[in-house]
């Protein structure tokens, strides 16, 4: 018997077949998609590695080049404390690099010892103990490394970010030209480590991060998302229906409302409505105005914002933009834990970054009261290797809630660097300090 087959059945045979293949070549995309995702996830942890191997070691030499100016055993036990943290960031960091065709003992080694020197450090100054002229001269010789190690690691970042290979790729491709400088490179960090000073590891160490609850907006009212968006707008230099809601909303200590439009994003708390954030994107190709024009134009954005009694700091231009830090300003002291940052273009004046999170999160009334120690008993503290420029007033965050009324040293070293010192107007501690740095167009702090 002749069995026969419709062109019905034929019909949809072809079409279930169709849709199995379809089916499978969907299940296919997805698999590839989440393997790539997947890829991009690795390469991505890899190159974060790789900056904040780079960053940690930036903030070693930054802190034991404030040890060589530091003359109590307090700040060496608040110097040693965070290069203990920051030793341990680095090592961590190291650990995710995929390294195994290179060694790179050596440097581990080396961040090793910057902690356990800092943690003997540490012990030391809490005992009282004065720094020796050995302990200084050790950190100068840590120091040297720890600026070897940074100029090394910064230069193999940016090898990795032009490169059109992957690290993975560039760590394990041995024929390729890049691949060669890379493992080259890593192993160069050996090289500066021969010479270090052998120290003693005296016990593990447990950093405390600190993460304030915003002074501005505890028990503020309230504000609706259109409100929020009404009072953003004219900032944004836009109407209030160009600003788009976005998919998400910050929560956390502070709750804000986000917007944005073409190349603008910004937030607004929820309680009290203030402006967190505005940042603009833009090509910006050319410097029309200097950085004192660029100031009087932050300077009236913040009258406009009504906010008052902001003295300018420091500041730093990059790719044709000045970033402005602002400190408000209380009955003549500067007030360091209030902080206002304002970004202008400089080809035309255009306000493009604005962020006072650092000002909702500290700005409340004080009742400052009348230092008990005058300016030259303040001065007496002060490390022999430091010259005075000026002095003045100033309240300074630290490591707890409570804020410090300090005196502010600009001091000058022997080698021409600038220093701030800032010796507690209370108690005569010095609390902390920061090296100064002066470029053609930017002054920072680190």
């Amino acid at each position: 018997m002749k069995t026969t087959i419709s062109k019905r059945a034929i019909a949809r045979i072809v079409s279930f077949s169709l849709a199995a293949i379809a089916v499978l070549g969907a299940a296919d995309i997805i698999y590839m998609n989440k393997l790539s995702r997947a890829e991009r996830m690795i390469e991505s942890g890899y190159q974060q590695a790789v900056e904040d191997l780079a960053s940690s070691a930036d903030k070693i030499s930054a802190t034991l080049t404030k040890g060589l100016y530091s003359s109590s055993p307090v700040m060496m036990a608040k110097l040693s404390t965070q290069l203990m943290s920051e030793a341990n960031y680095a090592k961590d960091a190291l650990t995710k690099l995929p390294v195994s065709n290179s060694s790179l003992d050596k440097t581990e080694k080396f961040l090793s010892q910057i902690g356990n020197y800092a943690y003997s450090m540490s012990e030391s100054a809490a005992s009282g103990k004065q720094a020796s002229y050995e302990d200084y001269s050790r950190m100068n010789s840590l120091c040297e490394n720890a600026r070897d190690l940074c100029e090394k690691l910064w230069e193999l970042k940016s090898k990795l970010t032009s490169s059109n290979k992957t690290i993975t790729q560039l760590f394990y491709d041995l024929e390729d030209e890049a691949s060669a400088f890379i493992i080259d490179g890593f192993k160069g960090l050996e090289e500066g480590f021969e010479n270090t000073p052998k120290l003693i590891y005296d016990g593990p160490f447990s950093d405390h991060i600190l993460d304030r609850q915003p002074a501005m907006i505890q028990g503020a009212d309230e504000v609706t998302e259109d409100e929020a968006r009404e009072k953003a707008a004219p900032y944004c230099g836009l109407e209030a229906w160009e600003l788009q809601t976005c998919d998400y909303s910050e929560e956390g200590k502070m709750p804000s409302y986000c917007f944005y439009a073409n190349g603008v994003n910004c937030a607004v708390t929820k309680n009290g409505g203030y402006i967190s954030y505005i940042i603009k994107s833009r090509d910006i190709r050319s410097q029309k105005i200097t950085c004192e024009d660029a100031a009087a134009y932050a300077q009236g954005y913040l009258d406009s914002l009504g906010i008052r009694n902001m003295e300018k700091t420091y500041y730093e231009t990059y790719n044709n933009v000045c970033t402005i830090n602002y400190a408000y300003n209380e009955q003549g002291v500067t007030c360091y834990t209030d902080l206002i940052k304002v970004s202008v273009a400089l080809d035309n004046g255009e306000i493009i970054g604005f962020d006072a999170r650092g000002f909702l999160v500290n700005h409340h009334e004080r009742n400052l009261t009348e230092p008990k120690l005058g300016e030259q008993e303040c001065q007496e503290k002060l490390s022999p290797m430091l010259s005075v420029v000026k002095s003045s007033l100033a309240v300074i965050p630290t490591d707890s809630v409570e804020e410090k009324l300090c005196r502010e040293f600009k001091c000058k070293t022997q080698d021409g660097k600038t220093v701030l010192v800032y010796i507690n107007a209370d108690t005569g501690v010095e609390e902390d300090i920061l090296i100064l740095l002066e470029m053609d167009e930017s002054t920072l702090t680190i």
